[in-house]
């Protein structure tokens, strides 16, 4: 793994699974995903995995149109490399999924490794009372998707928009054979290093929510990449800070946001997805290291440019 003294943080400020009954905090409308995301990169977020949301019912979205509602503004607001995610929603098509990174050519996407259960159905025992018609089924149905990406996905990913717009990939992990899928296409020249490494953690189809399990994939990465790659990691749910801190504590990055955790403490809602990145920023310099600038994230992973975007 290569190792730095600085941390790089990534806000991830709504997904696809969390719903607008969960948290009156959650970001739906382009106004609300656009404030959260500058508010989180000043606060320190050098990086900002962003998905969209229909603003009339806060479904996830895959239209070009609701990102670009946002992407601007942020763009004009802060430095913050953006990241497209590729993931979107389970619900979604393979082609949906993508139809935002074709628009906007960004410097940075997220690409699921692997096809995996994605349970997260459980959320439905917190929320009394639905806002919306499509949530309930949404998050209860859950049990029963997978998120699909097949080895022919991965690679029409990898060519149609890494080589033709020379965008980077946070690779998510979701368990050990991730790694080797991952491996298996940089064996075949399709991606190059540095590998950004996004390891997903507690996930009910996943790997478990444990440090020893992040240990494990460290050590099997490192056999596998050796120093071209960094290590970023977090984990769903109330374990979120738990495995940021020791991600860094391995000499790795961290991904925090309400799309992994709607909490900041044990019962209590984070207000913002600043107040997630103040937190683990303050674990980052606690342990004596110093938090990554935009700019510095762009060198670690050599990324393009911001100028060199869609948007």
């Amino acid at each position: 793994m290569r190792q730095t003294r600085k941390v790089i943080i990534t806000c991830a400020p709504t997904g696809s699974i969390h719903t607008p009954s969960m948290s009156p905090h959650l970001p739906v409308t382009a106004d609300e995903i656009a404030a959260a995301a500058i508010e989180a990169a000043e606060a320190g977020a050098a990086i900002l995995h962003l998905h969209a949301r229909n603003p009339a019912t806060g479904e996830p979205s895959p239209l070009p149109r609701d990102f670009m509602a946002f992407l601007p503004r942020i763009k004009q607001a802060s430095d913050a490399v953006i990241n497209i995610s590729t993931g979107g929603s389970a619900t979604m098509s393979l082609d949906a999924r993508i139809e935002a990174a074709h628009a906007t050519k960004p410097e940075l996407c997220s690409l699921n490794m692997g096809p995996l259960i994605f349970d997260f159905s459980a959320a439905a025992k917190r929320v009394d009372n639905w806002k919306n018609d499509w949530e309930r089924e949404y998050v209860e149905t859950s049990r029963g998707r997978i998120m699909y990406n097949d080895n022919e996905f991965i690679a029409r990913i990898m060519t149609d928009i890494g080589h033709a717009y020379g965008t980077r990939f946070e690779f998510e992990c979701y368990d050990v054979g991730h790694l080797y899928t991952l491996a298996h296409f940089a064996d075949r020249g399709l991606v190059k290093p540095p590998f950004l490494i996004q390891g997903v953690i507690g996930i009910l189809g996943g790997i478990g929510a444990d440090v020893r399990n992040l240990a494990h994939m460290v050590t099997v990465a490192d056999s596998l990449f050796g120093e071209d790659y960094v290590l970023s990691a977090f984990a769903a749910g109330r374990h979120q800070m738990d495995m940021c801190t020791q991600s860094i504590l391995m000499g790795g990055h961290a991904r925090v946001g309400l799309e992994d955790s709607l909490f900041i403490d044990k019962g209590r809602l984070a207000e913002s997805n600043a107040e997630q990145v103040r937190r683990i920023r303050t674990v980052v310099e606690a342990l004596g290291r110093e938090v990554a600038t935009p700019a510095e994230a762009r060198e670690m992973l050599a990324l393009k440019g911001g100028d060199q975007v869609a948007f």
